[in-house]
């Protein structure tokens, strides 16, 4: 995912081999998701990734050169985990009481104690612009993920060591895995969606992913076999992982950068910079259908899914005039108002 300093109803579904086509939804019902909880933080800084621990009831923010942890029962910043420079990422390891963090700006990771928020050891060094990181439970591995060629680390998730370097062969945006040995991975440079080998990190299949052009935010389903590209050219790529066909292509907001779906409720939610949540839903495997796009906040384009509350959470800040154009940057972003980086926490 970029890093974000700024964030960056149409009902059809175009399925590949089954022919099947909707072109206008069911009659209008409630939205599926209404806004809950705003938490502030505060602060400076853009932001990237956040992730829902749910074992820990914990939300994990990259925010800045720092990771703030949110207390999902009070809804509190409980701690802040300093010292992260370009962060990105974050995932747990709740059976090595472990977090691991990417650190785009010095390609590292850091690795903190999930109780105290204090660092284990020194930051280990990773491949080019580490982005995305995913803990896989099978492979008992983290893989940190590189945004720049694809020379992805993997490490050992109880002790933090490198095991190898995952050869991806681009630029790598959010992965998912299906919990079997089989890590799935967005290349956004190449608008494809890869499927690896978590012990031997060999390439197994490359799928293209066109119409749909530089792939960020990716959901799975495990039971179907289905993977969900949210693509930056406003188009979501639903692909079968087993033998690579397409399934659906259909319409998204702008600016997106994260996908989630959830077994549940059987929707895949993306998360669109210019101020929406796409909500599709998976009537079957085959068969998709775009039921709402909910309103959010401009630049909250990164998301994560809660899977025992089924809530979603997003975060965003206010705007201020973007600095004066330079040679070196000719088309500047808007600055962050200090102090109203918040979160959003959406239900139903």
């Amino acid at each position: 995912m970029k890093y974000l300093l700024l964030a960056a109803p149409l009902a059809f579904s175009l399925v590949s081999g089954a022919a099947l086509a909707q072109t206008a939804p069911a009659a209008a019902g409630p939205a599926p998701y209404r806004l809950l909880n705003t938490i502030p933080i505060g602060g400076e800084g853009g932001w990237d990734y956040l992730n829902v621990d749910p074992a820990g009831k914990r939300l994990y923010l990259s925010h800045g050169t720092q990771v703030e942890v949110v207390d999902l029962a009070t809804r509190k910043v409980i701690g802040t985990i300093a010292n992260t420079p370009g962060v990105h990422g974050i995932d747990v390891v709740p059976s090595a009481n472990r977090g691991y963090i990417t650190c785009g700006r010095n390609n590292t990771c850091v690795v903190f104690d999930l109780t105290t928020f204090k660092p284990i050891g020194e930051p280990i060094p990773t491949g080019p612009k580490p982005d995305a990181l995913l803990y896989d439970a099978f492979s008992k591995r983290v893989f940190l993920f590189s945004n720049n060629g694809g020379k992805s680390t993997v490490l050992n998730a109880t002790t933090g060591a490198v095991e190898g370097t995952a050869e991806l062969e681009g630029d790598i945006e959010a992965p998912a895995t299906d919990g079997k040995g089989h890590i799935f991975a967005n290349v956004e440079d190449k608008s494809e969606v890869i499927e690896f080998d978590a012990k031997t990190l060999a390439v197994r299949l490359r799928h293209k992913l066109a119409p749909g052009e530089e792939p960020t935010g990716l959901g799975f389903d495990p039971k179907n076999n289905r993977l969900f590209s949210a693509c930056h050219n406003e188009k979501l790529i639903v692909t079968d992982s087993k033998t690579g066909k397409q399934i659906a292509v259909l319409p998204i907001g702008a600016g997106v950068d994260g996908a989630v779906f959830d077994p549940a409720t059987q929707n895949i939610v993306t998360s669109n910079g210019s101020g929406t949540f796409t909500v599709i839903h998976q009537d079957s495997p085959t068969k998709y259908t775009v039921v709402a796009n909910v309103p959010t906040q401009k630049g909250a384009r990164t998301i994560s899914l809660n899977p025992v509350s089924h809530h979603i959470f997003t975060c965003t800040a206010d705007y201020g005039p973007a600095p004066a154009a330079t040679t070196e940057n000719p088309h500047p972003r808007p600055s962050i108002v200090p102090g109203t980086f918040r979160v959003l926490e959406y239900g139903k």
